[in-house]
């Protein structure tokens, strides 16, 4: 397993509360949260080294099933 670094982050109380919803909607921790959509930009850039398969939102997973 990867190890993780970690480093402080300070946010805007509304950034955060907002991070928190999007989080529990998704059924993950904040950091958890953060993590993918960073992950998500970054691939997205073009910038991400490792070519692995991309994380899924479960929110595209619900369109496919509902789709299907």
């Amino acid at each position: 397993m990867n190890e993780k670094k970690k480093f402080l982050l300070r946010l805007d109380a509304e950034l955060y509360d907002a991070l928190e919803k999007w989080a529990a909607d998704d059924l993950r921790s904040v950091n958890a949260e953060m993590e993918f959509l960073l992950k998500e930009a970054v691939r997205k850039a073009g910038r991400l080294k490792s070519a692995g398969r991309p994380a899924q939102d479960p929110s595209a997973r619900a369109s496919k099933a509902e789709a299907g």
